[in-house]
Formats: C-alpha cells, sequence, structure tokens
C-alpha cells in the first residue's frame, strides 16, 4: 500500500494535474462548453496513450540504440531535475505553456494532450518506473494502471476546470506546483545517485 501511494504522489507530481487547468482554460476559452467537455476527455486519452506507447516500447527503443540502464538512469535524472527546476523557479507550466496556444481549433493534442499533460518529464517517469531489468510485469502493469488512475484525475480536474480555478486562482495553482517540483527533483536526484552507485559497483 505504502509503494502505492508513493508511485501516485510521484505521478500526480510529474503530471501535475492542476497544472494542466490553466492550460485548459486558456486552450478552450473561445469553444462552447459541449466542445470543451470534449478536448479534456480527448486530450486525457491522447495523454494516457502517448505515456503507454513509451512504456511499452520505450526501453526497446533505448536497448536498439544500445543506450545502458545506468546511462539511462542517470541521464533521464537529470533531464527529470531540470524539468523540476523549471517547475519551481521558473514561470511555472501553466504560463510557460499558455504562450504555445497559436491555434485555438487544434488544441486537443497540442498543447493539453502534449506537453502539458503527457510531459517530457512525464515520458520519461514512466520509462523509468517500467524498467524490464528492475520491475515484473505485474509491476509495470501496476504502475500502467496508476498512470490511468492520474490521467482520469486529470480528466476530472479538467471537466470541473472553471471551478477549480475559480477556487484556487492560479496563483494557487502555481503554488502547488512549484511544490510538485520539489518533490519531483528529489526523485530526479535519487536516479542519478542510482545510476551512479550501480555504473561504479
Amino acid at each position: 500500500m505504502k509503494e502505492f501511494i508513493t508511485t501516485i504522489l510521484f505521478l500526480i507530481a510529474v503530471i501535475d494535474p492542476l497544472g494542466s487547468v490553466p492550460v485548459y482554460l486558456e486552450a478552450t476559452k473561445h469553444l462552447d462548453v459541449k466542445y470543451k467537455k470534449r478536448v479534456a476527455i480527448r486530450a486525457c486519452i491522447i495523454a494516457f496513450f502517448v505515456l503507454l506507447f513509451f512504456i511499452v516500447i520505450g526501453q526497446l527503443i533505448l536497448e536498439g540504440m544500445n543506450v545502458t540502464l545506468d546511462a539511462f538512469q542517470i541521464s533521464g535524472g537529470v533531464i527529470l531535475f531540470l524539468f523540476a527546476l523549471t517547475m519551481i523557479f521558473g514561470s511555472g507550466k501553466p504560463e510557460s505553456e499558455k504562450h504555445l496556444i497559436t491555434d485555438y481549433k487544434h488544441v486537443t493534442i497540442f498543447p493539453v494532450a502534449i506537453p502539458s499533460i503527457a510531459s517530457p518529464g512525464a515520458i520519461m517517469a514512466v520509462v523509468l518506473m517500467t524498467d524490464n531489468h528492475i520491475y515484473t510485469i505485474n509491476q509495470q502493469i501496476v504502475t500502467t494502471l496508476l498512470v490511468m488512475f492520474v490521467i482520469t484525475l486529470t480528466c476530472i480536474l479538467l471537466l470541473a476546470a472553471n471551478g477549480v480555478q475559480k477556487k484556487i486562482g492560479e496563483y494557487g495553482i502555481t503554488v502547488i506546483s512549484k511544490i510538485m517540483g520539489l518533490i519531483l527533483a528529489s526523485y530526479a536526484v535519487q536516479s542519478i545517485l542510482t545510476g551512479l552507485k550501480d555504473f561504479f559497483s
């Protein structure tokens, strides 16, 4: 149970459901209520399948390129750490991704699904969390289900986005995103240390 909670908290940190709310609201501000709901649902489905794709074959691609697990853990940790730094010290996920919106008619995939929900950090995280050399198939299935759970939570938040923003406010969402960044930074450092330890052992 403790591992489940830890994994869920980490996935919430890296996917950052609350941080996607302002992006979604900005991306759909000129759409009617019915289409806004469609965008939320479709974006979450697309984001899940993007993450699932990397869960299933992400490691195979890396191994095909002769990338060792140690190198991947270290590089993945560095990328996650840099991603976490942008969450902590940057202008914040919502503001940075709002600027990516150029076409309000085609916002489902970009930027709502990618990179707001299925971010580079999230993609790297799910590959690390489903490594075939470390985790069994059953453990990887559980992780995949937990990813689905967090994406579902994200979808629920997007569907209730107007109410969420009204109660918490963009400032509150930004603060929460920065806290998630701190959690993510800790995981990233641990990944780097593990990779270095295994490499030199």
